[in-house]
């Protein structure tokens, strides 16, 4: 199995484009919004995400070149996360791509049947096929045994108005194993928190991504001055990397007893986060607390 970072920053991307904040203004490595392709043979490929900048990080991934046909393309379908537009407004940009099949939450397709009439929209280019994910089924994908997680319950600003009624989760992280080789890659871009079960999950992972939008609690009001963002950052449905109860406290935890072989990795890292600096201190302290915080373009052979 084969997974490429396309993107390992948050929405918006670093640097973004209305911020002058001190990642964004002092000259850290530029990162697009997240995503990852896997492929259990390397030519068959499944996107995790499809940011609005999904054309441009096809165009830069060999693996994804479209060929030999001229009409033919390696990828085969998407899995979504959640129903966020940095992780949806990618679509858009594939609506050329006739016969790709999308797997997503029961939540997240009734978003993107409403809230954001992606479906809609998309059924009038080409014929493609949405299924539901459900928690704990394992399902084929290429070749690859994928389960989903539920580790949230965020709505999309846009979909706030949908029915009470709409059933969760609104957020799951996957896991992906290869039968043939035994690699396990988890992805998880977004953690509302630490869930019961989520130890679980990782386990035998020879390599676990995590939610690394927020070094702290409280870094986002207070890297834009921005008003009403005092509130603790994981009530935005992101658990910090560092602090108490922090995911990097669980990684330092799983290191020293079960999960001793894995390797673990941060994505989705906003624009304020000093993480996204490679010469910070705060990127340095990570990288010795044991975690790896990886460039765009990065390949991991599992």
């Amino acid at each position: 199995m084969r997974a490429v970072l396309l993107g390992t920053a948050a929405g918006g991307g670093c640097p973004q484009w209305n911020c002058a904040c001190e990642v964004c203004a002092g000259g850290a490595p530029a990162r697009n919004q997240d995503g990852v392709a896997v492929s259990a043979n390397g030519t068959d490929w499944y996107l995790v995400n499809t940011s609005p900048d999904i054309r441009h990080q096809i165009l830069g991934t060999p693996e994804l070149a479209a060929g030999p046909g001229p009409r033919e393309t390696p990828v085969r379908g998407v899995l979504l996360t959640d129903a966020e537009l940095d992780h949806t407004l990618g679509l858009m940009m594939l609506r050329e791509g006739a016969g790709l099949r999308v797997w997503a939450p029961g939540a997240v397709l009734g978003a993107l049947g409403e809230g954001f009439p992606v479906r809609g929209i998309l059924g009038g280019y080409s014929g493609w096929e949405w299924s539901e994910v459900v928690p704990g089924a394992v399902r084929d994908v290429g070749g690859l045994r994928v389960s989903a997680f539920a580790v949230g319950d965020k709505r999309p600003k846009y979909a706030r108005s949908l029915p009470a009624q709409t059933p969760g989760p609104w957020v799951v992280a996957y896991r992906f194993e290869d039968p043939v080789t035994g690699g396990v890659f988890v992805y998880a871009p977004c953690l509302a928190g630490w869930p019961p079960g989520f130890d679980a999950f990782t386990a035998g992972a020879g390599y676990v991504l995590l939610d690394g939008t927020f070094h702290t609690a409280r870094e986002f009001g207070g890297a834009t001055g921005a008003a009403g963002t005092t509130a603790p950052q994981a009530a935005m449905g992101h658990l910090p990397v560092e602090g108490e109860g922090g995911s990097l406290e669980h990684v330092r935890r799983l290191r020293s007893t079960t999960h001793r072989d894995t390797r673990w990795a941060y994505t989705h890292l906003n624009n304020t986060n000093p993480m996204a600096d490679p010469h910070s201190a705060t990127h340095l302290a990570v990288i010795a607390a044991g975690a790896e915080i990886p460039a765009d373009g990065t390949r991991i052979d599992l």
